[in-house]
């Protein structure tokens, strides 16, 4: 028996998607802060990539200065209130609290965090405003994290910004790619249009660069490129029948279901394939569709999938099965999914081996394919000079994010391969810094 009805109406789909990590109201965010023993040496700040002063702006709300509590997020982080709910503050900031040690619940940092972030973002309490001018233009290829992040640091260093974006919205997989229950489409554009509001840069949306004539217009036109160009569509796992009806990315379900709501169907009994992150969120998402049986399968054992505990448990907690050490070898039908076909697997001297003999059919209706997103090397080989490692990424210098051709810079998934929001948001100030310190240079 499924755990969710599937929902007819945006009201029942907002109820299936309900948000984990749900708003504070004054009370709670009061009661949650005075809980903080602002550690002298706080573990919290080491544990966040962007390094947010976490003890302070927590001693802040206290204090009932949200709006400066506000102003310590944004300062080290400028997706502050996405991150305070996409992030897996379970393994970062919140996995380092020291009351962990004492087997006492942490400090809700997340929710705290989008406790000051919202009340800004929502009485349009302005924080920041651009630099002087300083006569040079910076474009950007990708409204995503890490673009928007380099733009709003370049803008406070007095540069010009023009974003292109191919999607019709920013934010890339903030708002394409992170599951309902975790932010709302609304509340990621407002940080958006309140991001733009104080800096000024200029988006030009679905307006994808895709050729070397458009690249070449760009490098003419402008002092510096950042790629913020992310990753591209769901792997190919080249099997037989993946071609079938039904049969999808992850990336691509995702994304259609942050889009469409209520309104995407999901199968009755859906196999996802994959262990990471992903992964989960696509299962977890298909059980609140209302699917009737979801399975995950991955090819190795339980222990060595790449998705966090939580993540996983979150799964198991909406009905979700685990399938383990099994591979799959083809999709099974007649033009529409009917099942995968799969072999059962060991792992020796940690490589997954295949058991000969033991095939066997498991029906399904649908499959979600989670197995990572490719990247954009066909694009990338579009630029001169630009090197790529032997797994597509973009080669960078560590310090700077300036990449082998010298008028370009990056970070993100295009340079990390693929990591959270807020890490692009980090690596994308110091890029911006990079370009900063290059054309200062010149």
């Amino acid at each position: 028996m499924a755990e969710y009805l599937p929902p007819t109406s945006e009201q029942e789909f907002h109820a299936n998607f309900a948000q984990l990590k749900p708003r504070m109201n004054n009370t709670e965010a009061l009661y949650e802060s005075s809980r903080c023993l602002f550690c002298f040496d706080a573990p919290c700040i080491k544990a966040c990539p962007t390094g947010i002063d976490i003890p302070q702006f927590i001693r802040q709300i206290n204090t009932g200065n949200v709006t400066g509590a506000a102003r310590t997020i944004y300062e080290a982080n400028y997706f502050g209130n996405a991150c305070g709910k996409v992030c897996p503050t379970e393994v970062l900031c919140e996995g380092a609290c020291v009351y962990n040690l004492q087997d006492v619940k942490p400090i809700e940092i997340g929710r705290l965090q989008s406790f000051a972030t919202r009340q800004v973002v929502e009485s349009h309490k302005y924080l920041f405003e651009p630099g002087q001018p300083n006569g040079r233009k910076v474009v950007i290829i990708g409204a995503g994290p890490a673009g928007i992040s380099c733009a709003c640091e370049l803008r406070a260093l007095g540069y010009e910004v023009d974003i292109f974006e191919a999607k019709s919205q920013p934010s890339g997989l903030t708002v394409h790619g992170v599951a309902p229950y975790k932010i709302t489409n609304e509340e990621v554009l407002a940080e958006m249009d309140y991001l733009q509001a104080q800096f000024g840069y200029r988006v030009q949306y679905n307006s994808p660069i895709c050729s070397r004539p458009d690249l070449l217009a760009l490098e003419e036109a402008y002092d510096a490129i950042f790629l913020g160009i992310g990753l591209g569509k769901t792997n190919a796992l080249l099997l037989p029948g993946e071609e079938r009806e039904n049969c999808v990315g992850a990336v691509e379900f995702i994304e259609q279901l942050r889009r469409e709501h209520h309104q995407i169907l999901v199968g009755r009994k859906v196999i996802v394939l994959g262990g990471g992150n992903t992964a989960m969120d696509a299962a977890s998402e298909s059980a609140r569709l209302g699917a009737e049986d979801v399975i995950l399968a991955y090819r190795r054992g339980k222990d060595d999938m790449g998705a966090y505990e939580f993540e996983y448990d979150l799964a198991k907690s909406v009905g979700v099965k685990g399938l383990f050490n099994v591979a799959p070898v083809e999709i099974v039908g007649n033009g529409r999914v009917a099942g995968v076909r799969f072999i059962r697997t060991a792992t020796v001297d940690g490589q997954v081996q295949a058991l000969p003999g033991s095939e066997f059919v498991e029906p399904c209706d649908m499959v979600i394919k989670a197995t990572g997103q490719a990247k954009q090397t066909s694009f990338l080989s579009l630029i001169p000079g630009l090197q790529l490692d032997g797994k597509g990424r973009i080669v960078a210098d560590a310090h700077t994010y300036q990449t082998t051709n010298p008028q370009y810079f990056t970070s993100g998934d295009a340079l990390n391969g693929g990591a959270e929001v807020v890490n692009a948001a980090a690596e994308a100030k110091v890029a911006a810094r990079g370009i900063h310190h290059y054309l200062s240079a010149r």
